[in-house]
């Protein structure tokens, strides 16, 4: 297409887009358009004699000429360099060919009526000028993946019935509202940028009295019942995509809407059912008694292949230390408002808010969760605390001393603790309970959370979550006896002799009498006693490590999807323990390979052919949806 000379195209326009792709297609270039190739086919009338007018038995043609046939094929055939790319439209081709068989029609008058439908998709277009009013007969304009963020509607051709403007940045409707085509049925205006409440008052039947289909899809829209007041006006609507918004993440989202459009057919590319209708009956006439928020309940499944690293350790002596591991898996999410996190007392053993720095002073570090390991120690009766939910695992970071001055000395008092274990912005760190090493470690953890700002959910929920598989190593100690004065250790020394005497004494009237043989095993149980963990410990900070960390996709919780399940697989654990683990044998090596622990002496682990499994951790995020009335009436209720 030529440009009009008193409208020179501008760049970012359609139109320009227009001419460009016309210009790529080469439609006045060989093998079309006029030229050496086919000139005597297009002679001036008063220069030919009758008798060349007289159809002739078989098409010749003049030397260094070529047929319409052998031009077809040149850009028919998928191997010519002049052939179309293979996403090219029916439309391309059938230019192109007409260009060969009839290069004098291609005028702008042509294109100008010829055109029903234009694809001007990822040009970089931003504005929609008033040339685009010239397409006379145009049915369908597609605008997709562009950079338009307001479109004049005087500009829009009264005959258009499909409008589609899909990933621009659209920040209102009101701009489209003003002239809107009187006759547009499809209307998709998905992954925009339109928010606010006042969006919706541009659904109504005023601007789109014949409107069937519109996708709205993927925007953020939070106020449901204001959006359906308003598209109850549309009575020819059918077709509604509204999933992708804040306000498709409520419980109620799809029984709300199917009930306050009962002429809908599909929402959100699901056909709505006869079954839905009458499960979701009277659902709009509640509106306002139903909450504004999203439920998602989260579950930790089962951990597998974790390495038992316990088997390495040297066996405790009576100054210790005792080593003792828990295993745990930790994900972020969504922090709730302010006044919220009550809601996880009696869950959670404690909330602490996030650090702004994955770097903790010592004294602060070690003194939290010494206090957290003493809770949980099986001695002072909190045995079974591994059954409850844990807490976070990030804590508060003291003030920085002011006499401290030097870098380094102020690096000596950070220890280096992995970022892992440390949310992003605005989440919170949740963890499942402490379980100890096994095969198959049960984490048997289900948190519901209840969020009100559906907004801020919907981005996270297009970031995802991280989970990380932790191990927490904790090194005990006894506490030593106190210091007493140099006089009681000679005074304990003599009883210790008047204890030993009557030991003596107590053994020879036992072998006097026989009914008294049994004390002397009591006295052989005593040494095994001392191997038993003292009831009074002294701990050491935890030692963490970051097993595997990955992020899990939420995205399709937006898209429609009830549940997210996956299995977090961060391959196989190799570290110096592993490598000892696995043996350097001779493949017709038939040696078993034993492992020293506590419980079992000389124990046989594997084969071989042993091969480790991988470090696996079961998630799932499920978000709530109501599956009748009642359930949502009684869900808000609550």
């Amino acid at each position: 297409m030529e440009a009009h000379p008193a409208s020179p195209p501008g760049r970012g326009t359609v139109s320009a887009a227009v001419r460009e792709h016309l210009r790529k297609l080469c439609l006045r270039e060989f093998p079309c358009g006029t030229g050496s190739w086919n000139k005597s086919r297009f002679l001036p009338q008063t220069g030919r004699t009758w008798r060349e007018l007289v159809p002739r038995e078989e098409d010749k043609v003049s030397p260094g000429e070529e047929t319409v046939e052998a031009l077809l094929g040149l850009v028919r055939s998928p191997h010519s360099p002049w052939a179309l790319l293979k996403d090219s439209s029916e439309e391309d081709c059938f230019l192109r060919e007409l260009a060969i068989q009839n290069p004098l029609m291609l005028r702008d008058t042509f294109f100008y009526s010829y055109f029903r439908s234009l694809r001007v998709v990822d040009k970089e277009v931003s504005h929609v000028d008033k040339d685009l009013l010239k397409f006379r007969k145009l049915e369908e304009l597609v605008l997709s993946a562009n950079q338009i963020k307001e479109v004049d509607a005087a500009n829009l051709p009264t005959t258009l019935k499909v409008l589609e403007l899909y990933g621009n940045e659209i920040s209102s409707m009101e701009c489209l509202c003003a002239h809107p085509p009187p006759r547009l049925q499809h209307l998709g205006l998905g992954h925009n940028k339109l928010q606010g409440p006042l969006e919706s008052l541009y659904l109504t039947s005023n601007h789109w009295p014949n409107l069937v289909s519109l996708d709205l899809g993927f925007n953020d829209l939070t106020d449901l019942q204001g959006v359906m007041v308003n598209l109850r006006t549309l009575r020819q609507l059918r077709l509604l995509v509204l999933q992708g918004n804040p306000l498709a993440l409520v419980p109620y989202y799809r029984g709300f809407t199917i009930d306050s459009l009962s002429w809908l057919c599909v929402l959100d590319d699901i056909t709505v059912s006869p079954h839905e209708k009458h499960q979701f009956l009277g659902l709009s006439l509640s509106g306002d008694f139903l909450t504004r928020e999203a439920q998602l309940v989260v579950t930790i499944g089962n951990v597998t292949g974790v390495l038992d690293t316990s088997v390495f350790d040297p066996e405790p002596g009576p100054e210790g230390p005792f080593i003792t591991y828990n295993y745990y898996v930790t994900y972020d999410f969504m922090e709730e408002k302010e006044g919220q996190g009550v809601e996880y007392e009696g869950v959670l053993a404690k909330i602490v808010k996030p650090s702004p720095s994955p770097e903790l002073f010592v004294e602060d570090f070690a003194e939290e969760f010494v206090e957290e390991a003493e809770e949980e120690s099986p001695e002072s009766g909190m045995a079974d605390s591994g059954e409850s939910e844990s807490t976070l695992v990030s804590a508060e970071s003291a003030a920085v001393p002011r006499s401290i001055d030097s870098a380094q000395e102020l690096a000596k008092l950070r220890p280096c603790v992995d970022p892992r274990l440390f949310p992003s912005p605005g989440t919170i760190l949740f963890s499942t309970a402490h379980k100890p090493w096994a095969q198959v470690i049960p984490c048997n953890y289900e948190m519901q959370h209840t969020l009100k700002d559906l907004v801020l959910l919907k981005a996270f929920l297009l970031t995802g979550t991280t989970v990380t598989i932790v191990e927490e190593k904790i090194l005990s100690w006894p506490l030593r006896p106190p210091a007493v004065d140099s006089s009681l250790p000679a005074k304990q020394g003599k009883g210790e002799k008047d204890q030993k005497g009557k030991k003596e004494r107590g053994k020879k009237g036992k072998d006097k009498e026989g009914k008294e043989e049994k004390e002397p095993a009591k006295e052989q149980r005593v040494p095994k006693k001392k191997k038993e963990l003292p009831k009074e410990l002294r701990q050491d900070a935890p030692i963490l490590q970051v097993l595997g960390s990955g992020s899990v996709v939420l995205e399709p919780l937006l898209s429609g999807e009830p549940t997210v399940s996956t299995v977090c697989n961060f391959g196989v654990i190799r570290t110096l323990e592993s490598d000892k683990l696995t043996p350097l044998l001779a493949p017709d090596s038939c040696a078993r390979v034993s492992i020293f622990s506590e419980k079992k002496s000389l124990a046989p682990v594997f084969d071989g052919d042993y091969c480790p499994e991988p470090l696996t951790v079961e998630v799932q995020v499920q978000l709530s949806q109501s599956r009748s009335a009642s359930e949502a009436l009684r869900a808000s209720a609550v």
